[in-house]
C-alpha cells in the first residue's frame, strides 16, 4: 500500500506539471478524486488494513491526498495567469483616447434669484421666515382680512384639499404666524420665500410659482418707507439707473395698495415689446398693512403700522435672464438650464 502511495503521488505530480489548460487539470481532479478516483479508492480499502497498519497508511493517505490538491490548485492559478495575461495583450487599451465627460450641474435660476433676493433684504436688516405649504384657511385668508364670503377670494383660484385646508395661494400666512409668534413685540422685519399655488397656466403664469413677501412693523412706519425700500431693492437687482412708479391698486389685506413698475431696462423708457410701449414693467405689489390685518394678529392699529410686498420670483428672473416663458424654468430642459453654469 505504502509503495501504490508513492507511485501515485509522483504519477499526480508528473501529470499536473504537463497539464495546460484548466480542463486537463478538472479531469485530473477526477481521476483522483472523484466518487471512483484513485485516492478514493484507497481510502475505500482502510477498513482491511491491520489495526496497526491503518493510522500508518492513514496518515500517508491523507499526505498524498493534501499534496496533490495543493499542486492542482498551483497549477490552475498558475494557468489563470497565464490566460489573463494573454487576454490583456489581446485587448489593450489606448490611454489616450478621451474620456466621456461627466456633465456639470449648476443651480436652478430660480434659486439663483431667490438667493439674490434674500441676499439683499438680510443686507438691509431683515430675517428669513418659512411656514407650511398646506396651510389652514385661516393663516392664507381670514386673518389677512378676506372673510369667507370676501369676493376678493376669487381673484387667488385657489386648490382647496378641506373646506379648511388648502395649497397656499401666497407666503402672506407666514406673515400671520410670525406676528402671531412675536405677540405685539416690534420690530417685525422678515421676507417669507416659498412656493404657492393658484390654478394659473399659460406663459406668464404657473399654477405652481415661487413667491417672496416682506414684512415690516414698527412705530412711525410710513409709505415713504416702502417706496425707499423698494427703490433699493430694484436698484440692487436691476442697477441703479432703474427708478420705481407706485400706482394704485387694490389688495383686502393693505391700505393703501399699490402695484410697482420699474422702468424698462430693455429699451431705456422709450418703449418696446416687453414694456409694450409704455416704458415701465409691472413687477409687484405692496401697500402699508391693513389694521384688520394688524388687529388680528395682536398689534394695536393705533400704535403700530407696517408695510408688506409681494414678489414673484419667476417675474424677476424672466426680466433678469431674458426668459419668455415661465413654464420653460419648469421642464428641466438642459439646454435651457446650462446656460446658468457661469452666471
Amino acid at each position: 500500500m505504502k509503495t501504490k502511495l508513492d507511485e501515485l503521488s509522483l504519477e499526480a505530480k508528473k501529470a499536473i506539471l504537463q497539464a495546460e489548460s484548466l480542463a486537463e487539470l478538472n479531469e485530473l481532479r477526477v481521476k483522483y478524486f472523484g466518487k471512483k478516483g484513485l485516492i478514493t479508492e484507497i481510502s475505500k480499502k482502510m477498513n482491511t488494513l491491520s489495526p496497526v497498519d491503518r493510522p500508518i497508511i492513514g496518515m500517508m493517505v491523507n499526505s498524498v491526498r493534501e499534496s496533490i490538491k495543493d499542486q492542482l490548485n498551483e497549477k490552475s492559478k498558475e494557468i489563470e495567469q497565464g490566460i489573463l495575461k494573454e487576454q490583456l495583450a489581446k485587448e489593450t487599451i489606448d490611454v489616450t483616447l478621451p474620456g466621456n465627460p461627466a456633465p456639470i450641474g449648476s443651480v436652478h435660476p430660480l434659486s439663483k434669484v431667490t438667493q439674490e433676493l434674500e441676499d439683499i433684504f438680510i443686507g438691509m436688516g431683515y430675517s428669513v421666515e418659512e411656514g407650511p405649504e398646506i396651510e389652514r384657511d385661516y393663516y392664507n385668508f381670514e386673518a389677512l382680512n378676506l372673510p369667507k364670503d370676501h369676493p376678493a377670494r376669487d381673484m387667488q383660484d385657489t386648490f382647496y384639499i378641506t373646506e379648511e385646508i388648502l395649497l397656499r395661494s401666497h407666503t402672506s400666512p407666514v406673515q400671520i404666524r410670525t406676528m402671531e409668534r412675536m405677540k405685539g413685540q416690534v420690530p417685525v422685519k422678515i421676507i417669507c420665500p416659498g412656493k404657492v399655488y393658484r390654478r394659473d397656466d399659460d406663459v406668464t403664469h404657473s399654477h405652481l410659482f415661487t413667491q417672496i413677501e416682506g414684512l415690516v412693523i414698527d412705530r412711525h412706519i410710513r409709505m415713504s418707507d416702502l417706496k425707499g425700500t423698494l427703490l433699493q431693492f430694484v436698484q440692487k437687482m436691476f442697477g441703479t439707473q432703474t427708478q420705481i412708479r407706485l400706482r394704485p391698486s387694490y389688495f383686502p389685506f393693505t391700505e393703501p395698495s399699490a402695484e410697482v413698475d420699474i422702468s424698462c431696462m430693455f429699451c431705456g423708457q422709450a418703449g418696446c415689446r416687453i414694456c409694450k410701449n409704455s416704458g415701465w414693467i409691472e413687477v409687484l405689489g405692496s401697500g402699508m398693512v391693513h389694521p384688520n390685518v394688524l388687529e388680528m394678529s395682536g398689534y394695536d392699529s393705533t400704535q403700530y403700522s407696517g408695510f408688506a410686498f409681494g414678489i414673484g420670483v419667476e417675474r424677476i428672473a424672466m426680466l433678469k435672464y431674458g426668459v419668455n416663458d415661465i413654464r420653460n424654468f419648469y421642464t428641466n430642459d438642459l439646454r435651457l438650464l446650462t446656460q446658468f453654469n457661469h452666471i
